[in-house]
Order: structure tokens, then sequence, then C-alpha cells
């Protein structure tokens, strides 16, 4: 007996961003400056809000808006689609169309079997299962859905978040793409002597300096736009850098590039985990990057491999973790803020790059657990990081790197969630509220609130300690509520 799927019952009204296109636009894939199809956009929510931020958006919908027409867009968007489509050889079809209509990038994303809600009542049919509302889902496993996209498209997709995936049809935005997801952001470094020539170039001088603080390098003449002004004026871009160190002082400077080039070594080191692109597949800049860091395609290869095969041994992970200068350091683990990351020792980044390419970047994990002695990432939710003294965990993605089988943990329906403490220790020295979280750990550490490490972990024992010294918080400051038993 034929069962009739209810597909129009899949569509859900969104107040906000879908969070394949919430993602495509906090990583510069969908900008003003892009079109955008949201294949099988459903009621069309994705499509007004994206208009609404200024963005070119056209949705089309066999159900709820067939009339549409499917025209061919920079980013085209297959938001889960897929997994409630009932039938394999109709999932291919869809995810084929929307490929040949993709001009630059297309977004893929399917529920997976983490965010399935095993208490509610499913049938199994076909490869997934029919639900209590008559609607079909298919639940994939992240590796599943990858090999199910890169063998039918022919390519190889990018992981953006978990059950979303990024795939490129232009293979130098490809690269451009990953290497400017691990390069970290850098400050230009400011005036500190007077210089007559630098005051009458100012403008130009202060682009260029904008330049070699992103990319680590005085720019080839092609790559900057006012190159012939500067040269004109100067006599050349050599010389105009001189004159911005005499200002400035150089040794920033070196610091800037020696990060630029360890920030390429781990983008080349986690490109081993698709195909590694040969030397003239990648973006003229890259090129240039490449040949001024390391001389040649070939060394910076060797050492990106090296730094890949470290982050494999248990010896130097644990090494690299107590020598880490940001980050709370545990016996078993390393805690580390999300915004500190890219402080970390070369090769914890690869470690922890090893993850976000099997699952992307993951919603609201803002600390991340490097285990010591096991191969394993942890993704931690702590709500209100920032504003609550001592915030609780409410779920946890973790990640073997083993055996990829990720696992979800949710805590906030918790009576006795574990929180944290010492939040300074898992961000940055120049944090904006790092002062604030050193001068409350001082505070506790005074009181004695440390004193019974074996139950301050979890909410039920720190309160226990509160009230043990008659203490509680006004803010990130402690206070006195009462006379200590």
């Amino acid at each position: 007996m034929s069962i009739a799927v209810q597909r129009h019952k899949t569509a859900i009204k969104r107040n906000q961003l879908s969070r394949p296109l919430q993602l495509s636009v906090e990583q510069g894939i969908v900008t003003e400056h892009t079109t955008v199809l949201d294949y099988g956009c459903g009621r069309g929510d994705d499509v007004r809000l994206l208009n609404q931020k200024g963005i070119s958006a056209t949705g089309w919908d066999p159900i709820h808006r067939p009339g549409k027409t499917r025209t061919p867009a920079d980013v085209v968007n297959l938001g889960y689609v897929v997994n409630v489509i009932e039938q394999a050889q109709e999932r291919v079809r869809a995810l084929r169309d929307a490929w040949a209509l993709t001009q630059k990038v297309l977004i893929v994303s399917a529920r997976l079997s983490i965010q399935a809600n095993h208490q509610l009542r499913s049938t199994p049919y076909a490869d997934g299962c029919l639900t209590a509302r008559g609607t079909f889902q298919k639940y994939y496993d992240q590796v599943e859905l990858r090999d199910w996209v890169n063998s039918t498209l022919q390519v190889e997709s990018i992981a953006a978040g978990p059950g979303i995936f990024f795939v490129f049809k232009d293979t130098e935005l490809h690269q451009s793409f990953q290497a400017q997801r691990f390069r970290r952001r850098a400050i230009v470094p400011t005036g500190r002597f007077s210089n007559r020539i630098f005051d009458e170039n100012r403008t130009l001088l202060e682009a260029l300096a904008g330049f070699i603080t992103i990319r680590g390098r005085i720019p080839d003449r092609s790559e900057f736009d006012s190159a012939d002004s500067l040269i004109e004026r100067v006599g050349s871009l050599q010389r105009a850098f001189r004159i911005i160190q005499r200002v400035t002082g150089s040794e920033q400077w070196e610091r800037i590039q020696a990060e630029k080039s360890e920030d390429l070594l781990v983008y080349l080191a986690l490109s081993r985990f698709g195909s590694r692109p040969i030397f003239s597949d990648l973006p003229r800049d890259l090129q240039l990057d490449i040949r001024l860091f390391f001389g040649s395609y070939r060394r910076a290869c060797d050492l990106a491999d090296d730094l890949l095969f470290s982050a494999g041994r248990t010896e130097v992970i644990s090494k690299a973790c107590q020598a880490s200068p940001v980050g709370k350091l545990l016996a078993d683990a390393l805690y580390v803020h999300s915004s500190a990351l890219p402080l970390l020792p070369s090769v914890l980044r690869v470690y922890e790059g090893c993850a976000r390419a099997y699952v992307g970047t993951v919603e609201n994990a803002n600390v991340i657990k490097l285990k010591i002695g096991k191969p394993q990432i942890s993704y931690l939710y702590y709500p209100d990081f920032e504003k609550h003294p001592h915030p609780a965990l409410a779920g946890s993605l973790v990640v073997p790197l083993n055996t990829f089988r990720i696992k979800y943990r949710e805590y906030s329906d918790s009576s006795n969630p574990f929180i944290l403490h010492r939040k300074e220790t898992l961000i940055a020295r120049d944090h904006p509220l790092r002062d604030r979280f050193e001068r409350l750990t001082k505070q506790e550490e005074r009181a004695g609130l440390y004193e019974e490490s074996a139950v301050i972990g979890t909410k039920e024992g720190w309160e226990s300690q509160l009230k043990m010294k008659g203490v509680s918080y006004s803010g990130h400051r402690l206070i006195k509520c009462g006379s200590a038993r």
C-alpha cells in the first residue's frame, strides 16, 4: 500500500535567517554584492529576510512557489530539502539541479541523526522515517552527508557547520575561503615617531600599511590600487614600507609577518583533509604569500605536513597545551574561549582545525576543550559567558578524532550543571573583560572559595561554598550576604 507523504507540512515559518544562510552571511559567502536563489524555499521567509538586508534573493519551491523561475545565482541554498525527500533518486536530482544553477557557491544542509528527537513517535520508511505528522525525514551522519554531496557532484565540499556544507564552483574561490578562515585578525601598528614624508602621504601609506597588516608582506604592484601613485611619490613600495617602519617601529611588522606565515601553514596543513590543490590552482595572492614566506610550494607543503603529523602525536599535544600562552589547563584538557583560538600554538590550532574541518562552525559554542591523551575536541556552550560570573554549561558537541562519531549532550535542563571558574584564563590578555574577570577570581581566592576543588565544579557544589562563606554576587563582584558558618 502506497503512503502519501505530507511534504507540504515540512515548510516552517521563520522570523530569522535559517542557520545555513546565517552562516553564509557571517562568513562572507553572501553579501550585498551576491545574488541568492533559495532552492526549495518553502514559504519564502529566508528570501524575505535576505531582501530586508539589501541582498538580492529569489526563491523557488515545488509546492509553495512552483510558478517562480529558477534563475542561476551566485549562491544557491538547498536548505534542509534533501532530508525531506523520501525517494533517493529524487534527492540526487534536486542536488544536481541546484548545482547546475550555482555560479559560485552551493549551500547544502540536512538534519543530522544527533539532532533527531527520538522521543517523538516515528515509523521506519524507506531509508528514513515517517513522523507523526506524515512528513518524511532522513537523518544523516555528518560524514554520510559530506560523502553523498562529494560523490554526487564530484567535488570536495567544506563543512560550514554540523549538517551544513559549502560547495564551490571555482577552485580559487574555494582556496581563498579556506585560507581566510585561518587568517587571524591583526591591528595596524600606530605611529610612534614623526616623519615629514609620512605626513605628506598619510592616506596612501596608511592604505599600504593596511594591506601589509592583512597579508604580512608588501603587495605586488598589481594587487594595490594606489601603487602607481605611491611609487611616483616615494620611489617604490619597498621604500614606502621602510617609511612606515620608521614611523611605527619594525618589531610589530616582524611579528605580523611571523603570524601570517604561521596562518598559512595551518591552512596548508588542514588542506590535506581534502585534496591539497596544485600550486597553479591557488589564487595569485596565495601564490605570492607562499613564495615570500617559504620560497617554494614544496617546502611550504613539507612544513605543513610536519605540523599536521605532529598534531596526531599525544606527547606533542600535551607539551603544547602546557606551553600555551592562553587557556585554562587542567590535568586532562586545555580549555580556551573561541575568541582566543588564533593565539594557540600552531600545532593546537591544527589539532582543533581537524575537528572543525569535519563539523564546521558549531552554533553557540564559545569554549573549546582540547583533550590531552586522547584525540578529541569538544565544543561547549556557556550562555551569558560575558555577563554571568560563573556561567553554566548548556550543551556540548564532542568530536572524537579517531572515529568522528560526533555526540551531542544537552545540559540546559540539568538542575546541577557544570559551571565555569577563572574565566580570565580562557581569553586573551588584551580582552576588554580580562581585568574584570581577574578581579573577581582574586576576590574568590581571598574568600577561600577554591579550597574544596572537588565540589565546586557544579552549580550545587559552588552554591554550597558561597553559602558556607556567607557571600554572593553583584555582577562580577563578590559581596557579603550574612555571617559565615
